[in-house]
């Protein structure tokens, strides 16, 4: 297990224009997700990782997210291990969807996580 600790923040903490990562699958993702927020697989990250770094210059705050915040803290841990100033979102997508934050998706059909 990693020894570093990995800062965590609820969902409203996440500010409307914030750098948002998500790292869950491309079927979770087409189903339902923030609107703006950056898509990088936590299975591609580490060959995707300079998307990231595009979007993150001067030091931006990374906050990232996947369904519940299981892998999203090790994509977060693994950050912080580059020097990236990223946080955990506690609770993930599901906490996002109930905190009543927008959510688009791929289908005409509702949102969905």
């Amino acid at each position: 297990m990693n020894s570093l600790q990995v800062p965590v923040v609820d969902v409203a903490s996440v500010p409307a224009d914030g750098l948002l990562l998500d790292v869950r699958e491309d079927d979770e993702w087409a189903a339902g997700r923030a609107e703006g927020a950056l898509h990088i697989p936590m299975s591609d990250f580490v060959a995707r990782m300079g998307e990231l770094t595009e979007r993150a210059e001067g030091g931006d705050r990374v906050y990232v997210v996947c369904r519940v915040g299981g892998r999203s803290a090790q994509v977060a841990a693994y950050l912080l291990q580059q020097g990236v100033d990223a946080v955990n979102v506690d609770g993930g997508m599901i906490a996002w969807e109930q905190a009543g934050r927008p959510l688009v998706g791929d289908t005409e059909s509702p949102s969905v996580v």
